[in-house]
């Protein structure tokens, strides 16, 4: 999971970061306005928190922003904001949950999972495809009824390829999930590669059916056909 942390307070954009890091969740910050744009122009993420109190804008129209884009990305406004009407205008310009400051990161892990799970998953902890069973939870698969070890990175790249069902990905969108903006500093994407090759490899020796497809001069996807 990769989320955008919008947050001009460094310490407190430090703190969810840390704290989100330990639940493998791969976050990037921006802490102005216009680095917000940036990043929400060039990447794709599971979640966008946005605080909108910035230096130098507003994260209303940060949202505007999304929406012009017409962007998926789940958003969750955290704000020490807490009158009802700037809860009202957050939720008509396209947010999906409100997090009032302060708050207990704790809470925000599980409103973010809660999100990213109605965004792609329909509200559920348990992913079926078929043959194949994931507990997003417990960071566990199983193939056929029977426990499959598959790295968290792995299973990450598994729930991307199934969320995005029938969709072609770039190997440049699935390193932007794995590694967030360091991807762009990477001479190549031969790790992609490395990835999907291990994860078709597990798959495949535990008996499923073969989902990921080569799309040549393209990228991966998840196929059910």
């Amino acid at each position: 999971m990769k989320i955008l942390i919008i947050e001009d307070e460094i310490d407190i954009a430090t703190s969810i970061k840390e704290y989100l890091k330990t639940n493998d969740i791969h976050c990037e910050t921006a802490n102005n306005y216009q680095t917000a744009l940036d990043k929400i122009a060039m990447y794709d993420y599971d979640c966008v928190l946005v605080d909108l109190m910035l230096p130098d804008g507003d994260g209303f129209d940060i949202l505007k922003q999304l929406k012009l884009l017409s962007k998926s990305d789940g958003v969750i406004i955290i704000s020490a904001r807490e009158a009802l009407e700037t809860k009202i205008e957050g939720f008509n310009l396209g947010a999906d949950d409100y997090l009032t400051k302060p708050f207990h990161l704790s809470e925000l892990l599980v409103r973010i999972q809660a999100l990213v799970r109605r965004k792609k998953f329909n509200g559920n902890n348990k992913i079926e495809f078929n043959e194949i069973e994931i507990d997003t939870l417990a960071k566990s698969v199983k193939i056929s009824n029977k426990k499959i070890e598959f790295t968290k990175k792995e299973i990450d790249l598994l729930l991307f390829l199934i969320g995005n069902k029938n969709k072609v990905l770039s190997k440049s969108a699935i390193a932007e999930h794995l590694s967030g903006d360091m991807a762009d500093m990477l001479d190549n994407h031969d790790f992609i590669y490395a990835h999907i090759k291990n994860l078709k490899k597990k798959l495949n020796d535990a008996g499923s059916n073969d989902y990921i497809k080569s799309v040549y001069g393209m990228g991966y996807k998840w196929d059910n056909d």
